[in-house]
């Protein structure tokens, strides 16, 4: 059978998940799911995954409902004119509970650190505060099998070409020798303690402690030199900060410095940052910087709030964050949450 035809019966069947009865929808349904899953393993075999993987990665596989409705939840209309206020998300990110394991954690992996810092550039703080906000430094990784998600999810179709993708990616890691056990985490396909989705993780995931294998699940330095070249990779610029608190005048003229670029990223995210300047540029504004910046850094101002509350000045690094979550307020809590384990 062709993979053309076999792709032509996965549509067709799941059509019939919305129509006639429950039990027709549903055996329709799984119907059309197990031959999807042969178009996937298709093309697993086709990019050189072994086929004793294939057969062992997709025995037994169903759709999870669970994770489709996980997926249908998600936000996907246009952005809202009026963006929820960032201080309750900070109260709830940037928090003591996080802050205090972060700076336990600091001490308990102090001999580790330096070499990874020397090695990838980026400041130890950083990893600290992806691990902490993304499992709370590994205490929760998620518990969904990535292989049967990430089917779902590609069937489901909604984002079909991203998800086909990271099933593909989770047999290869399978194929590489990585235990079934392991390939478990969100609905969405992330794992390990930086949870990464398995594309980065074949990518980017390296051997921090030198046993031959990249273990982002129990081994801290792996973890922590793994999302280090993940920041490398995506620009990271050593010896800069993420950003500063800015003081502003109250008689500041944003029509001044208002951004007429529009992001092919990623755009409602960077819609709400200022024109880019040098940092003494922004000074001759009126704009003071609260902490250690260079005069000639780039900068976009930001001031999520409105008048009268917190602002920032972000530089390319803080882009790097965005890299990581496309989300303003996921990656000034990163920013924030570093510094203050660092304090």
């Amino acid at each position: 059978m062709t993979l053309r035809r076999l792709y032509s019966i996965a549509a067709s069947l799941a059509l019939a998940l919305s129509a006639g009865s429950p039990a027709v929808a549903q055996n329709a349904g799984d119907a059309g799911f197990q031959a999807y899953l042969q178009l996937l393993a298709a093309r697993a075999r086709a990019e050189g995954v072994s086929e004793p993987t294939i057969a062992r990665m997709t025995a037994g596989l169903t759709v999870n409902p669970r994770v489709v409705q996980l997926d249908r939840a998600q936000p996907g209309g246009p952005p809202s004119a009026r963006p929820s206020p960032f201080a309750p998300y900070r109260r709830t990110h940037v928090d003591a509970g996080r802050i205090g394991a972060g700076r336990a954690m600091l001490q308990q992996v102090s001999g580790l650190l330096p070499r990874i810092e020397a090695t990838y550039g980026v400041p130890g703080k950083m990893l600290l505060s992806i691990w902490g906000h993304e499992t709370h430094y590994g205490s929760y990784t998620g518990d969904f099998d990535l292989a049967r998600s990430l089917a779902t999810l590609a069937y489901e179709g909604r984002r079909r070409d991203l998800f086909a993708g990271e099933f593909i990616a989770v047999l290869k890691m399978a194929d590489r020798g990585v235990p079934r056990d392991r390939l478990k985490g969100s609905w969405a396909g992330a794992f390990g303690n930086p949870q990464f989705l398995p594309s980065v993780y074949l990518t980017t995931a390296v051997d921090g402690d030198g046993d031959g294998r990249p273990d982002i699940w129990s081994s801290r330095a792996d973890t922590l030199a793994s999302i280090a070249n993940y920041f490398r990779k995506a620009g990271w610029r050593t010896g800069e900060p993420w950003g500063v608190s800015a003081a502003i005048p109250a008689s500041f003229d944003w029509t001044q410095v208002s951004n007429r670029l529009v992001s092919p990223t990623c755009p409602a995210v960077y819609a709400r940052h200022s024109a880019w300047k040098t940092v003494a540029e922004w000074r001759r504004l009126g704009v003071t910087p609260v902490g250690a910046i260079g005069d000639q850094t780039l900068a976009a101002l930001f001031q999520p709030d409105g008048p009268g509350t917190p602002s920032w000045l972000l530089t390319g690094n803080y882009r790097v964050i965005l890299q990581y979550n496309c989300s303003n307020y996921y990656a000034l809590s990163v920013g924030l949450l570093a510094d203050e384990i660092a304090r």
